[in-house]
């Protein structure tokens, strides 16, 4: 399988280099955290036959995924993944390796599989888990309202069954453990005291009294089987 890897930030693929030179085809670049246009443009408009990889942290990912939504590649690039921490989120969710050596197996010969990418009415993405934290307020997904009041924390995280694109969890922390409470529906809307929202890791620039996650038209499609 033909492709490139991008290594984002502190990333190093130094100890994989054979498995990398053993495969035609597969080029590897250096670029910062988080790339933006400059550093994935110009690569996915390129592509043509082969995959791309990112070896990186979520945020990283959440940054690629970001450039193929505002160009229009969500449905139209293969995207792989290699994380270089076992704590990640998204490879949690989506059953990902998170040895580097496997997870670059995985990537270079693995198929893709359509899986629902979320919005945010800021612009962003979510590819894996989005935090909102503490909370007061008023939440819908959908219809259903699943906050009235306080609670500890709102998870939201893609559907990763597909359904209708997502699950909210809410979480009430009490002294003999915490209660869940998990929906799934296609978007979730919160009306709130500002507070903290994260997104894959990326912390938002300032406190949010609203937001909103809703599944995109098109699906991410993200290397994940043999």
């Amino acid at each position: 399988m033909r492709g490139i890897v991008l290594a984002c930030g502190n990333a190093s693929l130094d100890n994989e280099s054979p498995m990398i030179t053993e495969r035609d085809g597969i080029e590897v670049l250096q670029v910062p955290s988080r790339p933006g246009k400059a550093h994935v443009d110009a690569i996915t408009s390129d592509l043509g036959d082969r995959r791309l990889v990112v070896a990186g942290t979520d945020a990283d990912l959440n940054a690629v995924v970001l450039r193929l939504l505002r160009t229009e590649r969500v449905a139209e690039v293969p995207l792989a993944y290699v994380p270089s921490s076992p704590e990640s989120a998204v490879a949690a969710l989506w059953g990902l390796p998170t040895d580097t050596g496997r997870a670059l197996d995985l990537a270079l010969s693995g198929d893709p599989d359509k899986v629902p990418v979320l919005r945010d009415d800021t612009g962003g993405v979510l590819v894996g888990l989005g935090v909102i934290s503490p909370v007061r307020g008023v939440g819908y997904c959908d219809d259903d309202n699943v906050l009235r009041g306080q609670a500890t924390r709102l998870e939201v995280t893609p559907d990763p069954d597909g359904g209708a694109g997502l699950i909210v969890r809410v979480i009430h922390k009490r002294l003999l453990g915490r209660k869940v409470r998990e929906t799934a529906g296609r978007a979730f809307q919160l009306g709130c005291l500002p507070t903290a929202v994260t997104s894959d890791g990326i912390a938002h620039p300032r406190q949010m009294n609203k937001w909103t996650w809703y599944r995109h038209t098109e699906d991410l499609r993200l290397v994940r089987g043999l």
